[in-house]
C-alpha cells in the first residue's frame, strides 16, 4: 500500500446514480454484447461491520461514497462525499471512520499515509477490515444505461459480479430485466466483499415447537443478506400425543418436548447465536393446558415460547418459500402440513392474497383412523374422505401456476423418492413430487407395519407411524387444487422467522 501526496476536490455539482449489482449470476446475456472498454486495477476496500459505506482506495485516491436512498425496487442511490489524495489529514481520516460507523480515536498524527491508516486505525478495530482487491472490469452501454461485468479477486477467493447504474432508476430496472436478472437480490460491492470474507456474519436460532416434532435451526446471516445454515435438525417429541382425545398435553409429552427445547437452546448458545426465538404452533394453540408447557420451558431453558396463530404460521411459511425458490410472478399456493394443522397461503410473487390454517394434521388423522400400521383399503378410503371434507376450504379454487409444499411429511416423501440414507437438504430443495410418486408411497406405507416402514430408505424412523396420514393430506391437496405435482421447499416456518425477525 503505497502512499502519495496531494489532495483532490470533488466536483461542485454531483448527480448521484442509482445502482444495482449481483454476484455469481448467469452472465450469458453479455456474450452478444461488445465491451466499450476493459480496465484492470488494484484497490483497497475498507469494510465495516457497522456500515455498508463504500470506502476504497484506487489510483492512490481515497474515494468515499455514502448510501443516500433505497427505492421501492431496491435500487440504491450513492453519493460521492470525499476524494482525497494520500497522505490525508487527520480530519479526513476521522471523516472516513465516521462514515464507516465506528468511533474516532485521539489521533497520534496530523496526517496519515494509507499504510498508517490501515495499521494504526483499521487493523486494531474488530469492526473494520482492509481488503486488497484486484478487478478486471468490462464496461458496456445498454440502451443508454451503464453496465459492468467484473471479475473481483481477493485473498479469500474470486467472484464475478454484474453491475448496472444510471441517473434514471427506471432505466436501471429495464436493463436488469433485459439481462434476465430481475428477481435477484441487489448486493452492493462492500456487502459482497464482506460476504466473501465472512466478515460481520451474525448467528441466530429458531426453535419451532410443533405437534409432532421440534425443529431447530441456527442460521448465519452474511452481509449480502443471504443465510448460511449452521444447524438444521428436528427431534420427534410427540407433544400432541393423545391431544385429539383429551384436548390436553400429556405430562410425559411435555417432559420430552421440554427436554428437547432445552437441549436445542444450549446448542444454539454454544454455536454463538446472538438471539433465540421459540414459537409454538397447532398443538399449543389447541391444548387447554399449553401454559404448563410454556412455564416448563421458561424454567428449564429461560425461553419464552410464543404461540403464533395459524395465519401467522402460513404467512411465515410463504415468506420462507418465496425467498428459497424461484417461483416466478404467477399465481402461487404455499402449504405447510404438520402434525396438528396445515397452513395455506395464496398469492403471487411477494404479494399475499389470502392465508388460513385448518386443523388437518398427520398426528390427528393417524390417531383417528389407526393409520400407523397396515391399513385396509376401506379404512384408507374413509381417511381420505375425512381429509377431503376437512380441506373443504380448497374446493372450487383455480389451479395455481405453482404449488409449493413444505413440512415433515413433504420432505420425508421427497427423501424416500430419492432414497436418501442421509438427509440432504440440497437434494430435497426444489424437488418436484407428482401424484404418481405420492400414490406409490401411499400404497408402500398402507401395506406395511410401522416397524416395516422404518426400514424404508429415506424415511425418518420416528415418522413411520404418521407418514401415511401425511402422504394422504399431500395427495388430497394436489387433487383439490387440480395440480399434477408440487415443488418441495426444505425451508419452512423456521426460515421465515429468521428472515422476519433477524433479516435486517
Amino acid at each position: 500500500m503505497t502512499p502519495a501526496a496531494g489532495h483532490d476536490e470533488l466536483p461542485a455539482t454531483i448527480v448521484p446514480r442509482w445502482e444495482w449489482r449481483t454476484f455469481g449470476a448467469d452472465d450469458s446475456a453479455f456474450a452478444e454484447l461488445s465491451a466499450e472498454s476493459v480496465q484492470e486495477s488494484d484497490e483497497v476496500y475498507l469494510l465495516s461491520a457497522q456500515s455498508d459505506a463504500s470506502v476504497k482506495v484506487r489510483s492512490e485516491l481515497m474515494d468515499v461514497k455514502r448510501l443516500e436512498h433505497v427505492n421501492a425496487d431496491g435500487l440504491e442511490q450513492w453519493l460521492p462525499v470525499m476524494k482525497a489524495r494520500f497522505p490525508i489529514p487527520a480530519a479526513d481520516a476521522g471523516f472516513v471512520l465516521t462514515t464507516l460507523g465506528v468511533g474516532v480515536p485521539a489521533f497520534a498524527r496530523s496526517e496519515y499515509t494509507l499504510d498508517e491508516l490501515v495499521s494504526e486505525l483499521v487493523d486494531p478495530s474488530p469492526d473494520l477490515l482492509a481488503v486488497e482487491v484486484h478487478k478486471r472490469r468490462e464496461h458496456y452501454r445498454i440502451d443508454g444505461c451503464m453496465a459492468e461485468l467484473s471479475d473481483v479477486r481477493t485473498e479469500a477467493g474470486a467472484v464475478r459480479t454484474i453491475a448496472v447504474e444510471s441517473e434514471d432508476p427506471e432505466l436501471v430496472i429495464k436493463t436488469v430485466r433485459r439481462l434476465g436478472l430481475d428477481g435477484r437480490r441487489n448486493v452492493n460491492l462492500p456487502r459482497g466483499l464482506k460476504t466473501l470474507h465472512s466478515f460481520g456474519a451474525r448467528r441466530f436460532a429458531v426453535i419451532d415447537v410443533g405437534t409432532n416434532s421440534v425443529k431447530f435451526h441456527v442460521g448465519e446471516r452474511h452481509a449480502d443478506g443471504e443465510w448460511r445454515t449452521v444447524v438444521d435438525r428436528a427431534e420427534v417429541s410427540r407433544l400432541g400425543e393423545g391431544l385429539e382425545q383429551t384436548g390436553r398435553l400429556d405430562p410425559e409429552a411435555i417432559e420430552r418436548t421440554t427436554a428437547a427445547v432445552a437441549g436445542m437452546s444450549d446448542e444454539a448458545k454454544q454455536s454463538g447465536a446472538e438471539a433465540i426465538v421459540a414459537v409454538g404452533t397447532a398443538g399449543l394453540r389447541i391444548a387447554t393446558n399449553s401454559g404448563v408447557f410454556i412455564d416448563a420451558v421458561r424454567a428449564r431453558a429461560g425461553l419464552d415460547v410464543e404461540v403464533i396463530s395459524g395465519e401467522e404460521e402460513a404467512r411465515l411459511a410463504y415468506l420462507a418459500a418465496i425467498s428459497g425458490l424461484g417461483v416466478g410472478h404467477g399465481s402461487l399456493v404455499v402449504f405447510d402440513t404438520g402434525g396438528g394443522s396445515s397452513q395455506f397461503t395464496f398469492g403471487a410473487g411477494r404479494s399475499v392474497d389470502e392465508r388460513f390454517s385448518v386443523d388437518v394434521g398427520a398426528v390427528r388423522f393417524t390417531e383417528r383412523f389407526a393409520l400407523g400400521d397396515v391399513v385396509p383399503d376401506d379404512v384408507l378410503a374413509s381417511a381420505l374422505d375425512a381429509i377431503s371434507t376437512d380441506l373443504a376450504r380448497l374446493d372450487g379454487r383455480a389451479t395455481p401456476d405453482a404449488l409449493v409444499g413444505m413440512g415433515g411429511a413433504v420432505t420425508n416423501l421427497t427423501a424416500v423418492k430419492h432414497e436418501l440414507a442421509s438427509y440432504d437438504p440440497e437434494v430435497v430443495q426444489g424437488t418436484v413430487l407428482d401424484r404418481a410418486e405420492i400414490d406409490r408411497q401411499i400404497e408402500l406405507y398402507r401395506t406395511r407395519t410401522a416397524e416395516q416402514r422404518r426400514s424404508i430408505v429415506g424415511l425418518q424412523p420416528k415418522r413411520a407411524d404418521v407418514i401415511l396420514a401425511g402422504a394422504c393430506i399431500v395427495r388430497t391437496v394436489l387433487e383439490k387444487l387440480g395440480c399434477d405435482a408440487l415443488t418441495v421447499s426444505d425451508r419452512g416456518l423456521r426460515h421465515g422467522l429468521l428472515e422476519e425477525r433477524f433479516g435486517t
